[in-house]
């Protein structure tokens, strides 16, 4: 099995391919790898957001918008709220970095990406509570297509009152998390905006 190269390592080796970098780049990335390895230990657990800012202090202001922006990208309307939270803390402990910090926007923005985040998840509990009082009502909707060994598809009951429900929120979901995802994403667009 072969080792597991770094960003930096990879990047010289394409720039050895390409052409040499200058010392400027060379330190560029050194740099880059440096605060990726930050994150990879706030992903980790190892750092929360005041580890976190305190290993970015004295970061030049674009690695702390890079930083940032790859912090962002990881948040998502799935996912553990305390994860998002996690996340919320630390893009507001790299903004107060900054020299001159949009905190009250990037704040403001991240607080309504997790109201609609906790609506979400509301959304799919009452949904699911839903789904399983019915169910539990009419088992014939505990049927579920089979496909038989023959290439034949047949309706038959599933096993129990949970699976069908999870089948039936799938369903709902599918047809209604797209506007979740759409709203949730402008919001953090909004927010990557103001880095």
């Amino acid at each position: 099995m072969g080792t597991v190269k770094s960003a930096l390592e990879i990047a010289l080796e394409k720039a050895d391919k390409i052409g040499s970098l200058s010392a400027e780049e060379k330190e560029r990335l050194k740099e880059e790898e440096h605060v990726t390895g930050i994150l990879r230990e706030l992903y980790q657990g190892r750092i929360d957001a005041n580890g976190l800012w305190q290993r970015l202090k004295g970061v030049n202001p674009p690695l702390l918008k890079m930083a940032q922006v790859n912090i962002i990208d990881t948040l998502g309307l799935g996912g553990f709220m305390e994860d998002f939270l996690m996340k919320k803390q630390a893009l507001l402990a790299v903004e107060t970095l900054k020299e001159k910090p949009n905190t009250a926007v990037i704040e403001s923005g991240l607080n309504t990406a997790e109201s609609l985040k906790r609506e979400f998840e509301e959304m799919k509990e009452e949904v699911a509570e839903d789904l399983k009082k019915e169910i539990e009502r009419n088992p014939k909707l505990r049927m579920q297509p089979v496909k038989m060994g023959d290439g034949r598809t047949v309706m038959q009951v599933t096993a129990s009152v949970d699976e069908a429900v999870k089948t039936r929120l799938d369903e709902y979901l599918s047809e209604h998390e797209g506007q979740y995802n759409n709203d949730f994403f402008r919001i953090i667009g909004a927010v990557k905006d103001a880095f």
